[in-house]
């Protein structure tokens, strides 16, 4: 007779399900999809042999998002314009608790799409939820020496990215993001010009289903300059909210027109300067975005 999963015990567990499928799909909506999966799967199974349950709930929600992210991969060489993680809400914004490290930033999400599928699964697992590689291997197919490999190959990629990337500490970045609203907010071009650092790069993510750029911007004058032509052309008078949030443990901003999210921006912050831009457009990536927000 199967042994029916505890409501309550559950949800002890969910917010690990959830991380583990969204750290290797970097979609909310992908992710949430694995955990009614993982769900039901739970409460059909027997459980009474199951020695430790966070494991077994994150070993399936990984094997399920690994497939899932094979196929992703086939449908992303088609997506139009660069892709961008789903921003993720932390902090006093979230409808529920989540499990946070640098593995749901953006910057490092945008690293992890390079990995390979068995790359990216070896580390979450391992990184993020302290899995051995022997529980690793039958995710992956392979042995746990294949396993810690392909983790082992991914932590180099990842702190290779990461030693490029000068990371300005929370008080800073917050501090340029009031900025950056401030200026967008004012239409001030001369004070977006000084926060973007002259070699700044942009990146818009609309999906091909509203207007963005389809390759990088670079050059903190010319970032500006779109910026602030496609906001007069796009909503001319029309008043916008700009919304400090937590998106992936960082500070980020969401733009909210006409009672919908229209974007959300995530920055890379040096010396206190604008590095990176993210602009994420795509509607259906903006749909879990609770509406009250």
């Amino acid at each position: 007779m199967p042994s029916l999963l505890d409501s309550a015990v559950w949800a002890e567990h969910r917010a690990a399900v959830f991380g583990a499928a969204y750290r290797i799909l970097g979609s909310v909506a992908d992710a949430e999809d694995i955990v009614q999966e993982v769900w039901l799967r739970a409460h059909r199974a027997d459980l009474s042999q199951v020695r430790d349950l966070r494991a077994w709930l994150v070993t399936v929600a990984a094997r399920r998002s690994y497939d899932e992210l094979r196929s992703a991969r086939a449908r992303r060489e088609t997506y139009v314009g660069p892709w961008l993680p789903e921003p993720l809400l932390t902090g006093p914004d979230a409808a529920e608790p989540v499990l946070l490290d640098e593995l749901v930033s953006t910057a490092v999400l945008l690293v992890m799409e390079e990995l390979t599928p068995s790359e990216r699964v070896a580390l979450v697992l391992h990184d993020a939820f302290g899995l051995a590689f022997a529980e690793i291997a039958p995710v992956l197919g392979g042995t746990p020496a294949a396993a810690r490999q392909h983790a082992s190959r991914a932590r180099r990629r990842i702190a290779a990215a990461r030693e490029r990337q000068v990371t300005a500490d929370r008080a800073e970045h917050a501090r340029v993001l009031a900025a950056f609203r401030s200026a967008c907010e004012n239409g001030d071009l001369p004070a977006l010009v000084r926060l973007l650092h002259p070699d700044a790069v942009y990146l818009t993510d609309g999906g091909g289903q509203v207007h963005a750029a389809r390759k990088p911007i670079t050059g903190g004058a010319r970032i500006a300059e779109v910026l602030l032509r496609v906001a007069r052309r796009r909503f001319g008078g029309e008043m916008r909210a700009f919304r400090p949030i937590e998106a992936g443990g960082e500070p980020a901003l969401l733009v909210v027109h006409a009672g919908r999210p229209l974007c959300v921006d995530t920055l890379s912050v040096e010396d206190g300067r604008i590095t990176v831009l993210h602009r994420l457009l795509n509607p259906d990536k903006l749909r879990h975005l609770p509406p009250g927000l």
